[in-house]
């Protein structure tokens, strides 16, 4: 098989499990290995990653993992991968540092090889050659890739923005990526997060101007929310407590994790007293203390509804604290963060108003995305890393900057995207779909076990236990119904009562069958209660029937 093949895993039509494969004649390469946080419908679901299956079928083509940026959505999915693909894993030192951690949290067992880049580092392989560029996002060391090939580059941005007042840290290189324009870039993978955003993201040293003007005005303790893996707005709290002369206390396991790596990489700047232990907040005043916090999975809200209902183990919400959300809620989470702010102000706290600039995202506004389509003038445009909407916004963009309509692809999961130099065309598709965590269980719940979930969430659950003699199958205990969830037993005599005789006269009918079946019982009990329920109660509870034999 020869040629450029482009296909998205993961990514596309979603905010996060960022995948992408890159085929170049024979050899395969693999664009970040990210993992998505679950939306509302996934009950009890910790993570989704991307359906690799494609990749492992073609395992011996991998050449190699190139990850853009250290953001669990990016590096997230890893220590799966690697458990199925043996190739090495690029990236810059930060990244790699963070990939480790975050396998070595997943309690990964295998080998990997990790090599690290350096943002001028070459790779080269035998029908391409891989180079590197700085862009500028919310956490250090985060790379653009580019991928030479005969027809062209390849190039895939990871997450971008172009803020003019960046630090030296956090500065793109944006002659690199004028070069690669010039050189010939055959087609564009770019962040389409901010495609519907106007302008220009604001600049991140807004952000820390306001929050050293929120950490002054303050009185009491500062409790500051934010993503675990937002470095920026990390130095940022740090920069504000040393100004306004207060203590910092890190809060949360996966925040923890970060913030140590970070700083031992020389990523986070801070004097060695800045940061003080949760054992010692009661020895300072409340105006001397900030406290940096997140939550489950690395997020900020559920920590703060802990320190709202009291049940944080270090940390209890009290009047006179001030509270800053640094950070956006999750898709879906809109909700859930308007209850916790209730709940922030029910306990007496403030929480810093609209006024200021506490956060902004880490990705570019239409302006942002137009100045890559600029710089790197590639023929084909492949918007990624977006929902539809995003997606779709960003192929206007493209349209509206000067690019051909049918050289812009907005591609769902799966599609096989073939090109040459005078052709793009969506040709087949590869396997693709969520991969659930639940727990240690990689892949252990698909769909029919997240329906029995939400059955059970919203019309509970009923158990009937009957007991039957071995010999002329008589009913010798029960039969016997259990709730949960669907009714208060004490207040519905009458209803249980009517659903036991139904069940009674089930098994009495059941034993003159001949031969007697046990699947046909257990079925029978399932469909009558159920009908009998639903016209009684306008509820389907599941029904399990446990029939035993004595």
């Amino acid at each position: 098989m020869n040629g450029i093949r482009v296909i998205p895993l993961g990514g596309q039509g979603e905010l996060g499990k960022s995948m992408y494969i890159v085929e170049v004649n024979q050899d395969m390469f693999l664009l970040d290995a990210g993992l998505m946080f679950p939306e509302e419908e996934m009950l009890g679901i910790d993570a989704v990653i991307p359906d690799i299956s494609y990749v492992v079928e073609n395992k011996e083509r991998v050449k190699a993992i190139l990850l853009s940026h250290g953001h669990d959505d990016h590096i997230g999915a890893l220590s799966y991968v690697l458990k199925y693909i043996k190739a090495p894993v690029y990236g810059t030192r930060l990244t790699l540092a963070l990939a480790k951690e975050k396998m070595k949290e997943n309690d990964f067992k295998g080998n990997a090889e990790f090599i690290e880049i350096q943002s001028d580092s070459i790779l080269n392989f035998p029908a391409s050659r891989i180079s590197f560029f700085r862009t500028n996002h919310s956490i250090p060391d985060s790379v653009g890739i580019a991928i030479h090939t005969e027809e062209g580059a390849i190039v895939y941005t990871g997450d971008f923005k172009f803020d003019q007042a960046a630090t030296d840290m956090y500065k793109p290189e944006i002659g690199k990526m004028a070069a690669l324009g010039e050189e010939g870039v055959l087609c564009l993978l770019s962040d389409s997060t901010g495609a519907e955003s106007q302008g220009y993201t604001p600049s991140e040293a807004i952000v820390e101007q306001d929050m050293i003007q929120a950490f002054q005005q303050a009185r009491g303790r500062l409790i500051v929310a934010c993503f675990a893996s937002n470095i920026i707005r990390i130095q940022h709290v740090f920069n504000a407590a040393i100004i306004s002369g207060r203590k910092v206390v890190v809060v949360g396991k996966n925040i923890q994790r970060v913030y140590e790596t970070a700083l031992k990489l020389g990523y986070l700047t801070l004097p060695a007293d800045l940061i003080i232990p949760a054992s010692e907040l009661k020895q300072y005043s409340d105006h001397k203390l900030v406290i940096l916090s997140t939550g489950h999975q690395s997020e900020p809200i559920t920590a703060l509804q802990k320190m709202a209902k009291g049940t944080h183990k270090q940390v209890s919400i009290k009047p006179e604290d001030t509270v800053i959300l640094a950070a956006s809620p999750l898709k879906g989470g809109e909700v859930i963060l308007f209850k916790t702010i209730d709940m922030l102000y029910r306990v007496g706290a403030t929480v810093v108003p609209n006024r200021y600039t506490v956060h902004v995202t880490g990705h570019g506004s239409q302006e942002e995305l137009k100045m890559m389509l600029n710089l790197m003038k590639p023929k084909y445009l492949i918007p990624v890393h977006g929902e539809y909407r995003q997606l779709y916004a960003h192929q206007k963009l493209g349209i509206g900057a000067g690019l051909r309509k049918d050289h812009v692809v907005v591609a769902d999961k799966g599609d096989i995207i073939e090109m040459t130099n005078s052709q793009i065309r969506l040709s087949s598709k590869v396997s693709s779909g969520n991969i659930l965590i639940d727990g240690s269980g990689v892949g252990d719940v698909g769909n029919i076990v997240l329906r029995d979930r939400r059955l059970l969430s919203q019309d509970g659950t009923l158990i009937v236990v009957v007991t039957l003699n071995r010999g002329d199958k008589s009913i010798a205990a029960g039969p016997e119904i259990i709730s949960r969830g669907f009714v208060y037993v004490r207040e519905s005599e009458k209803l249980m009562d009517e659903a036991t005789e139904l069940v009674y006269n089930i098994v009495q009918k059941a034993r003159t069958r001949h031969p007697f079946d046990w699947a046909v019982l257990k079925q029978d009990i399932r469909d009558s209660l159920n009908q009998y329920l639903f016209d009684k109660t306008k509820r389907r509870p599941m029904i399990l029937p446990i029939i035993m034999e004595i």
